[in-house]
């Protein structure tokens, strides 16, 4: 099972894995299959939801990419945003302080909660920002397991959902069992058993972030 971080869509024809790419890879694929009529059931994954997704590969191939290009407009390139951010005009800062991009809300508290913040290196402000942010690093992984096992539970459950197992696969997914899933899995088709586990397991697709 490869390390790298899965690709933002897969093209399977039935249980076999016939593309992973871009928007453009998988509507091809998708599109090729169409035309010579392939067994299917032909689903398009999104690798960062795991809910499938369709595309209209009516007409030519000029037209498919045409509405691939409106559907998922690339970005600026990146001498575009730095000429953008050096037409902003230059403001003198004065003495002090940087502007850190903090904004301003009001936070509710005990007279206890006060007294120790008051109490802490920098402030209470500072404090707040350190116990966030610490917070924030220790949710992340966990953040990140629900994700990929929401993911891989819709992928599994829309590919797999009357395969033998399927409802033990569900648990130890959600059981962030890997040993245990990849047993269950075993006897499943090599690109279904693959994809799930890099689904609930690798790293969070790495193309549709917000």
């Amino acid at each position: 099972m490869s390390n790298a971080p899965l690709p933002p869509f897969s093209c399977f024809d039935g249980h076999r894995l016939v593309a992973s790419g871009t928007p453009d890879v998988a509507a091809l694929a998708l599109r090729q299959l169409r035309a010579d009529a392939a067994a299917g059931p032909l689903l398009v994954f999104d690798n960062a939801t795991g809910l499938t997704r369709d595309f209209d590969t009516r007409g030519s191939v000029a037209q498919l990419l045409a509405r691939i290009a409106q559907a998922f407009p690339a970005s600026l390139p990146d001498a575009d945003v730095q000429t953008a951010a050096t037409d902003e005009p230059v403001v003198a800062r004065g003495r002090g302080r940087p502007k850190l991009g903090v904004v301003a809300r009001e936070v509710t508290l005990l007279p206890r909660h006060w007294t120790w913040l008051a109490g802490q290196p920098g402030g209470a402000s500072v404090a707040l920002r350190r116990l966030v942010e610490a917070a924030s690093r220790a949710s992340a992984d966990l953040d990140r397991q629900r994700r990929n096992a929401e993911r891989a539970y819709h992928f599994l459950q829309t590919i797999g959902g009357d395969l033998p197992g399927f409802e033990e696969a569900t648990r130890a997914l959600f059981a962030h069992d890997r040993a245990r899933l990849q047993a269950v899995l075993e006897s499943w088709p090599v690109d279904v058993r693959s994809h799930a586990l890099r689904l609930a397991f690798d790293e969070p697709a790495g193309s549709t972030d917000d």
